[in-house]
């Protein structure tokens, strides 16, 4: 309950003795105390009348105060923050009552901090407070103690009483001297005096204490004392209990230890077996036969002889016993045989994978060169692109026709470095990092891990896993990886890692310089078509219970799956919707309906309901001002409406949408444009003193950043101020300059295909980008035209129809 310092203080408060020249009573101080003080604000301490009590500042302000107090009469007001952690706190910080305290002692310490010895003269209420200065001032008024008249002496005795009687409990439960502390409380016979004295010395809260400060009835501060006092009493017994049954357990174990120790002598005297021999036994067999590397043995034999001297229940022996078993199951010299038949690697992605043919291209290179130089470092490879192309099932294949264990890592959300490499033994629950992990559960030194989602990582205080992986990854120097945990170095250079990512600008560059890209695009209508009946359609069925001849799925059913219930680059939305067509199929089934069920676009409406998505969603005539521009979004392409509307005002652009930087400088670029050519587009030169400016892009769900919208703001522009409309069939994509030139792009396919999703027949892009048509299936290019241009003199032409002209009614 009480401090030394303040047992001392009490002391000294009892006796009358302070240091010469500084005991001089409270009364005769509070009489000459100034009406204006400077202000040191206190955290978390409350100080009361006649206490002695230590205090450090180690604010330069709070230092300040103090020395300007020293130069004068010694006075300062303390006033108690309402929130401690507000480092430079203002008037409206402060507790408006505090106390007036007499600077008895300061000393600077060596730290830098002030030690100061003050004693609490008087409760202070602060009428005005004046920052103007280099130290808080303010104008105070000394407040008196006010008895209320409806206490009696025989009530105030009561309470002086029990709060010395609780005082001596809880020093009693405590286990604090109590002699001298009492003979302090027991001279107090002052009521207000009293509650300060105990008060000062509880553990209340700063709110608490403030309110005990800002009592002036000494009746009722005691009263509020003995309040807090019974809890404390609470507290300290429960305290004690929970103490005596530690103890009691603590006994419990000790007894428990004693008599194994017993049992394990008569063990020996009569010649049995221990069951902890036969542990370390099949210990050190299994570690003989792991094959261990010499620096690895050496440590293995030093655990073992630490576990040999260990009480086989303690958690230490826990900690050893858990290690050396990882030691013993870790693969440290098991290879699985490389099959490296290209033949039937290229057979094994066909199977496993329809179309992709750069991308199993670019693999049977990879697995070339391994068969013809198994000891080369390759680079690690990466998949990137949509969501649902097969980015994880390709490393599952590639695993598959080398003939190795395949490990699967998620990436996705991780924040700490001690996942990849490990804890360190000393913390309980330490475990090795997931990658030792995975080769430990492969059981060979060369599996295929696939680190999924590797641009979802994330980091924090724990550290940054990103970085952890750049040894790993490394095939100069992941020969030598070491695992926290396991804290020795183990070769990884055998591991064939596979990385997969929706996007590469999240990725460190530094960790993506290790990396061999591939770039997987999305899916063209008809590949979707053909996975749909070779893969998805088949696995269906089989998760519904239904038979191969039950369900009949027609071609123009799957078109109209694909085109009216999913907009993805990937599988996973067209394999839910079959799914449900599936799962409805088999309800009927199972309430009687007999198969073969034939599923025609007809019923796939009745079955799905009305389709999300249409071909004829796109207007038949676009107002002017509007145009469709292309985007790439990590699910694919998509397609923008992008719209400007001028209105009068003084050339003001307002841009809305959500737009990024880029985007924004994009538009004020067209804009630009639009007034320096303002005399061959036939707009009026003087729009912009004219005209205010509004863009805005919906379809808040698109990611809307990048220079490749620059052709459709300016398209839109030149349409809202021509009357000219954009024709409705038509999107583009390109960067624009301020000259007029129409500058390349990415994403060229992936844009392509999202414009043929939605029905678009007409395609413009930046003729720098003519080269990326290659990668675009025939089929596909025929099913819509492509225009290229170099500026955007070339462009509008395509775009912008001729101006209609307007009836005339006689």
């Amino acid at each position: 309950m009480m401090k030394t310092a303040a047992i001392r203080a009490l002391s000294e408060i009892s006796a009358g003795h302070l240091p010469e020249g500084e005991a001089r009573s409270g009364e005769g101080r509070t009489a000459s105390i100034p009406t204006q003080l400077p202000v040191l604000p206190l955290r978390d301490t409350v100080v009361y009348n006649s206490m002695i009590i230590p205090l450090y500042e180690n604010r330069e302000k709070g230092m300040e105060t103090i020395e300007t107090a020293l130069n004068s009469d010694r006075y300062l007001l303390l006033c108690s923050q309402r929130k401690s952690d507000v480092e430079d706190p203002e008037p409206a910080d402060l507790y408006p009552i505090g106390s007036v305290v007499m600077i008895l002692r300061m000393i600077k310490m060596p730290d830098g901090q002030v030690k100061l010895l003050v004693q609490g003269l008087a409760r202070a209420h602060a009428d005005e407070f004046e920052t103007s200065g280099p130290v808080m001032r303010a104008r105070i008024t000394v407040l008196e103690e006010k008895r209320s008249e409806d206490s009696s002496d025989v009530e105030l005795e009561a309470m002086m009483r029990s709060a010395r009687e609780q005082s001596e409990k809880i020093l009693q439960l405590r286990g604090l001297p109590a002699g001298e502390i009492m003979s302090v409380l027991n001279s107090v016979n002052e009521a207000g005096r009293l509650a300060d004295i105990i008060a000062a010395n509880m553990r209340l809260a700063v709110s608490d204490g403030q309110a005990l400060l800002e009592c002036l009835d000494p009746v009722e501060r005691l009263r509020r004392v003995n309040a807090h006092l019974a809890r404390e009493v609470e507290v300290a017994e429960m305290q004690a209990r929970i103490q005596s049954m530690a103890r009691e357990g603590m006994d419990k174990a000790q007894k428990e230890y004693f008599l194994r120790e017993q049992l394990k002598a008569i063990n020996r005297e009569l010649g049995g077996q221990h069951g902890e021999e036969d542990e370390l036994e099949s210990l050190r067999e299994a570690l003989s036969k792991a094959g261990l590397p010499p620096h690895a043995r050496k440590e293995a034999d030093k655990q073992l002889r630490r576990l040999a001297s260990m009480h086989s229940d303690s958690s230490e022996a826990n900690v050893v016993r858990t290690y050396l078993d990882l030691l013993s199951e870790l693969p440290w010299k098991k290879l699985s045989r490389d099959r490296l038949d290209i033949v039937k690697a290229a057979a094994i992605l066909d199977e496993d994978h329809f179309g992709l043919e750069k991308v199993k291209d670019r693999i049977l290179e990879f697995l070339s060169v391994r068969k013809l130089n198994p000891e080369s470092k390759g680079q690690v490879l990466c998949f990137a692109g949509p969501p649902g192309v097969g980015k994880t099932s390709l490393g599952r294949s590639i695993a598959r026709a080398l003939g190795r264990k395949f490990q699967r890592i998620s990436l996705g959300g991780m924040r700490d470095e001690a996942e990849i490499r490990g804890h360190r033994r000393t913390y309980i629950g330490a475990m090795p990092g997931r990658i030792i992990q995975a080769i430990r559960q492969a059981g060979t030194r060369n599996p295929v891990i696939v680190l999924d989602e590797i641009d979802k990582l994330g980091n924090d205080f724990r550290g940054d896993p990103s970085s952890a992986l750049l040894e790993a990854l490394d095939p100069e120097q992941n020969s030598h990886f070491s695992d926290h945990y396991l804290n020795l170095e183990f070769d990884l250079s055998k591991v064939l890692f596979i990385c997969t990512a929706n996007q590469l600008e999240t990725i460190p560059s530094a960790l993506l310089d290790r990396f061999d890209v591939i770039t997987l695009s999305g899916y063209t209508e008809q590949e979707k078509q053909a996975i749909a009946k070779r893969f998805l359609i088949p696995r269906q069925l089989s998760d519904s219970g239904l038979k191969e001849g039950d369900v009949s799925f027609r071609d123009s059913a799957v078109t109209r799956i694909i085109r009216g219930y999913t907009r993805e680059a990937g599988l996973r939305g067209l394999e839910r919707q079959i799914g449900s067509v599936c799962r409805k199929l088999a309800r009927r089934k199972a309430e009687g309906d007999k198969p073969p069920f034939i599923v025609t676009p007809a019923l796939v409406a009745k079955l799905l309901g009305a389709p999300r998505f249409l071909d004829e969603e796109a207007e038949a005539e676009l107002l002017p001002g509007v145009a469709l521009g292309l985007a790439w979004t990590q699910a694919g392409g998509e397609v923008l409406h992008v719209e400007v509307s001028p209105m009068p005002g003084k050339g003001g652009l307002l841009l809305t949408g959500q737009l990024g930087d880029v985007m924004k400088e994009s538009a004020q670029a067209a804009v630009t444009y639009a007034r320096s050519h303002a005399a061959e587009l036939g707009i009026d030169p003087e729009f912009s003193q004219k005209l205010d400016i509004h863009i805005h892009v919906p379809a808040g769900a698109t990611p809307k950043d990048g220079p490749s919208a620059g052709v459709t703001l300016v398209s839109a522009l030149v349409s809202a101020l021509t009357g000219r409309a954009v024709r409705s069939d038509t999107c583009m994509t390109g960067e624009i300059t301020l000259r007029g030139r129409v500058l390349p792009v990415g994403g060229i396919k992936e844009k392509i295909l999202g414009a043929v999703a939605r029905g678009l027949k007409r395609a413009v892009i930046p003729a720098q980008n003519a080269k990326d048509l290659e990668d675009i299936p025939a089929d596909l290019l025929r099913r819509i035209s492509i225009s290229t241009v170099s500026t955007i003199g070339e462009l509008l032409p395509l775009v912008l129809e001729e101006k209609k002209k307007e009836k005339c009614n006689d």
